[in-house]
């Protein structure tokens, strides 16, 4: 039932964000054993996998708006239900960042202003970089990212597989673009947090649905183009 399958998303992506941006609020710098950008990164790929193993055979295990997007424009998913799926993902997203404010916040000297592990460009950026530079890094990286889970769930695919795949590139995509735009490639995830921050986070937050997006259906896009048969899929797995 697609009530079922919307309550999933909103379950699962409330994990990615909770788990992932909990890992960078928390855990990141935390004295003498913080777990740094490698640990931020790994903590965003192991909710994917966690998740979708969890909740791949009940609704695909999307958890991202341009995941949806892309899956549709790659002929893998119905267009009709695009929107109520980007509904329950921004919801999860928002739930989970407002029990990390109420956690974050019981630390003395929290300030949500730092950042709150939103999204930025420029001044914004962890490393400073430009507009543009923060635009071509989330689209590409997302391109990559429907591009691996368009073929991670092919038919032809290793059975079982998909989310180990999955997962891993997004640990890789975070790896790499955590310096630049603090990684998005998923605007439900950056509408949590850039909420609770306000002002620039808000300001900003159009690129982090913008990018995503295209490059979500660029990457299913083509995708659709290079297989041989784009619509085969293995049996309820099209995890993200």
């Amino acid at each position: 039932m697609n009530a079922k399958k919307y309550a999933a998303e909103a379950i699962g992506t409330f994990w990615l964000t909770f788990a992932g941006c909990g890992s960078a609020v928390i855990a990141a710098a935390f004295p003498q054993v913080g777990i740094g950008l490698v640990g931020v990164s790994l903590a965003f790929g192991l909710s994917v996998v966690t998740t979708a193993y969890a909740i791949g055979h009940v609704s695909g295990c999307h958890l991202n708006p341009a995941v949806t997007v892309g899956l549709a424009a790659g002929g893998r998913f119905p267009s009709g239900q695009v929107v109520p799926y980007i509904v329950a993902q921004v919801i999860g997203a928002v739930a989970a960042s407002a029990l990390l404010y109420v956690i974050a916040s019981g630390a003395t000297g929290f300030d949500v202003t730092k950042g709150f592990a939103s999204n930025g460009y420029g001044a914004h950026s962890p490393g400073q970089y430009s507009l543009v530079a923060c635009f071509l890094m989330e689209v590409v990286m997302t391109m990559m990212f429907l591009f691996i889970i368009m073929g991670a769930t092919h038919g032809k695919a290793p059975a079982g597989f998909a989310p180990l795949a999955i997962g891993l590139a997004l640990v890789m995509i975070h790896l790499v673009s955590i310096p630049v735009t603090n990684t998005s490639v998923n605007p439900a995830r950056s509408t949590g947090p850039a909420l609770f921050v306000g002002g620039w986070a808000i300001g900003q937050l159009w690129l982090f649905w913008v990018a995503p997006l295209l490059g979500g259906v660029l990457g299913g896009g083509l995708y659709r183009w290079l297989s041989e048969e784009p619509a085969g899929t293995v049996e309820g797995r099209t995890p993200a």
